[in-house]
Parts: C-alpha cells; structure tokens; sequence
C-alpha cells in the first residue's frame, strides 16, 4: 500500500469522450461542488472500466478518483504482486492522474517490481540493457506490462512501465 507519483500530462485520454468528457467541461464552466463530485465520479468510473477491459483480476474492485487533487484510489484483493502493479499502472498512466493511493492487498506476495518513467528516446531494448545489462530481454519488460502494451514499439514519454525482477 502506498502513494504512486505520475506524470499528468501523459497516459490514455479515458475522460476526453462520453460522460467523463461532458463532465469534465460541466466543471470546467461552473466548478460547483456538485460539478465537481459528477466529474470525480464519471472519472473514477471510466477508470475502473478501464481496469475491467485490460481483463486484470480483481475481487471486490473499488476506484475512485478526486478531481480537485487528481488521484485516483484503488482497492480490492489482487491474486499476485504483478496483477497489483498492473492494476496501479492502469490507474496512473491515464491523462489528467497526477496520483494513485493503492489501498489493494496481494493474496500471493512476490517482490515488487522497480518502475520507469519513459523518457524521449527511450525503447524497451535500452530499458532492458539499463536494468538487465542486456538488450534482450526486452520481451520480459513487454510481458509485464501487458495487456496496457499493445505493441513493443508503442512506448510515449511520460509513461511509467513496470520493470519485473530478472527471471
């Protein structure tokens, strides 16, 4: 458990489209607290959808979001460390989640994976010879970060990718 940082600028745009965007521009022009509690809700919503269409397993999943601090918080009961992970990264690599406060518990404990904010520039053949000492295993830092990686190609700045311990 614990408090998350990302960068929010960068991730899937959830809140551009549908209810979150109508929203979103309903409290931007009249930021009520009534406005901005429908924002919080519509986005915390579109999140958790979100986590249910990568297919990631999780009991009792409960998200919530805070507009006014743009955090997201994230509970329920997660088979394993890597499906926790992935469950956070989901969170935080979204446009406008500046944080996510993990309130999830691990039913199998393993250790726990370092994260890396892509930079310009950056493959997933450089972060794997940065924290593998090898080019190769490129493939093991895709894996873990699937199914939110679509294609090992298809990294952006900003987004913050799950380094699993060397296999």
């Amino acid at each position: 458990m614990g408090m998350f940082s990302f960068i929010k600028e960068a991730g899937e745009k959830l809140f551009g489209h549908g209810p979150a965007k109508a929203a979103q521009e309903t409290a931007a022009a009249a930021p009520t607290p009534e406005n901005v509690a429908a924002l919080s809700k519509t986005a915390g919503e579109a999140i958790e959808t979100y986590i249910k269409s990568m297919n990631l397993e999780v009991d009792a999943l409960e998200v919530s979001f805070d507009a006014p601090t743009a955090t997201v918080t994230v509970a329920g009961v997660v088979p394993d460390q890597a499906t926790r992970e992935k469950v956070l990264l989901c969170c935080g690599n979204v446009a406008q989640v500046s944080a996510v406060k993990d309130m999830m518990t691990v039913a199998s404990t393993a250790p726990e994976s370092k994260m890396y904010v892509v930079v310009s520039g950056d493959t997933l053949s450089k972060i794997s010879k940065e924290f593998y000492g090898t080019p190769n295993k490129y493939h093991q830092i895709f894996e873990a970060n699937t199914p939110m990686l679509g294609s090992p190609d298809k990294i952006y700045p900003g987004q913050v990718l799950r380094i699993p311990v060397d296999e």
